[in-house]
């Protein structure tokens, strides 16, 4: 009886686990807009680097200071969802360019 409830058990933690992840995700607007993703990792920013000093003098390590990006991930998120959505405009041209190419190519291995 016990064999089964550890599987069930363990089941249920990684189910609750994964759900409070995905409530924080919600709670914090990562799953918002772009500018709602930014905004928390703006958040992110200014409240990791004094969590990971406390964290670590408390454990007695020395990490180096952290890099400063200027980074938006909107417009990067923008920009990839552009190219994303040029090259599947015009994959159907290109797939007739290559058919004909191929079927041309298959014709003069016939011949």
């Amino acid at each position: 009886m016990a064999a089964r409830l550890v599987p069930a058990a363990k089941l249920i933690i990684k189910g609750s686990l994964a759900g409070a992840a995905v409530y924080v995700a919600y709670d914090q607007g990562l799953l918002g807009s772009g500018t709602q993703g930014a905004e928390a990792l703006r958040k992110a920013q200014a409240a990791l680097p004094p969590a990971i000093q406390e964290w670590t003098s408390y454990l007695g390590w020395e990490l180096p200071p952290t890099p400063k990006f200027d980074f938006s991930p909107s417009d990067s998120w923008n920009k990839g969802v552009q190219s994303v959505m040029s090259a599947l405009s015009v994959a159907p041209a290109r797939a007739c360019e290559y058919t004909v190419e191929g079927w041309k190519y298959v014709k003069d291995l016939v011949k």
